[in-house]
């Protein structure tokens, strides 16, 4: 829900306007942009800052533009293709939407109908051949591709499945740019995914302090009981 979005879009202008004014309108809007969400949406319709990560002109004809935009999650590319058509002096509106990618999820990387499943899982079951579902059934770890990792000790695994909070003598290796509130994938040694979490410190924070808590699950993905549950035995002992 969080991750970057691509979209493919068609702008239909109300005017004519020349192709160079248009690429040079769009790319105003590369960046951090003030949006209100329009009449028609889900949220509440308050100014909210947004970030507009690339807008490329594909092509222009006519009044038509195509055009690839990457954003933050929460933009409104209708309300983005109004506000070009506002900044333009002769309106727009969007005529056609696609979204080609999410976070790591790209378009052209998930063909694979439900038709393929069932027949890669019938030659798992009959032949014992994982080739084909290993084609259309990706790991959960590409899921969180996109996001900054914590590796924790084979220790803290299974504490950390029953959603205790992960404290920084747990921590192996952090990745940077970590913010508090960040979300944050905590990894196994192996680059298994345990549980998705809020940082509740920085990474400098984290590779700094010998003690306190540093990522509040909020998802556990891994199943209790994977890793031996050694944090039992630490507390039997106390």
């Amino acid at each position: 829900m969080e991750a970057g979005k691509e979209y493919v879009c068609i702008m239909r202008l109300h005017g004519d306007v020349p192709e160079e004014r248009i690429k040079e309108v769009c790319s105003q809007f590369v960046g951090l942009i003030y949006q209100r969400p329009p009449l028609r949406s889900s949220v509440k319709r308050v100014v909210r800052i947004k970030k507009v990560y690339y807008i490329d002109v594909l092509e222009v004809e006519g009044r038509n533009v195509l055009m690839r935009v990457g954003c933050e999650a929460g933009t409104y590319i209708r309300k983005l293709c109004h506000d070009i058509g506002e900044v333009l002096g002769v309106g727009a509106h969007m005529k056609e939407l696609r979204r080609t990618r999410v976070g790591p999820f790209k378009e052209d990387e998930t063909l694979s109908t439900l038709h393929d499943l069932v027949d890669a899982y019938s030659f798992w079951k009959e032949d014992e051949d994982e080739r084909w579902i290993r084609r259309v059934i990706q790991p959960v770890e590409k899921a969180v591709e996109h996001l900054p990792k914590v590796f924790i000790r084979d220790s803290a695994v299974d504490a950390i499945c029953h959603g205790a909070v992960l404290a920084v003598p747990g921590i192996l290796k952090i990745e940077t740019g970590i913010k508090r509130g960040s979300l944050v994938a905590v990894m196994t040694q192996k680059g298994e995914l345990v549980a998705l979490g809020r940082a509740l410190m920085t990474s400098e924070e984290m590779y700094r302090e010998e003690k306190g808590l540093a990522v509040k699950p909020i998802r556990v993905i891994m199943k209790r009981g994977t890793y031996p549950p050694l944090w039992k035995k630490k507390h039997h002992k106390s």
